[in-house]
């Protein structure tokens, strides 16, 4: 599924790398923690995050993820923006709760997991 799907029907708001929005989104990976998503986290990874900080965008193209989602309706800082913008890395904000918004992401067909290998 192309992000720009995804920002549409979760009614996302997209704040910055406008011009990324047809990248293919199949797996994502959740965590607020940068060693965490740094660790295990794959490439073309959609990010979903609490986290408002410019070091989410050093992370985010380290490991090559497609984008980062904002969640709870915070809002990135303009250092974060501007980084973002640099690495053409699109950030998205949702006004849902983390739990609400990865339930979502998994019925629209987006997981985990490699190979779409599912846990229990």
């Amino acid at each position: 599924m192309k992000l720009k799907e995804i920002i549409d029907k979760l009614s996302l708001e997209v704040k910055c790398a406008i011009d990324k929005l047809d990248t293919e989104i199949q797996e994502g990976y959740a965590s607020d923690l940068l060693s965490d998503v740094i660790a295990n986290s794959k490439e073309n990874d959609l990010w979903i995050t609490l986290q408002i900080h410019p070091n989410i965008v050093a992370v985010a193209s380290m490991k090559g993820l497609s984008g980062i989602v904002i969640i709870n309706g915070r809002e990135p800082d303009e250092e974060t923006l501007r980084k973002a913008t640099e690495e053409k890395i699109p950030i998205m904000v949702s006004r849902m709760p983390a739990f609400e918004l990865i339930g979502n992401l998994y019925v629209m067909g987006i997981n985990g997991m490699k190979n779409g290998t599912k846990g229990v």
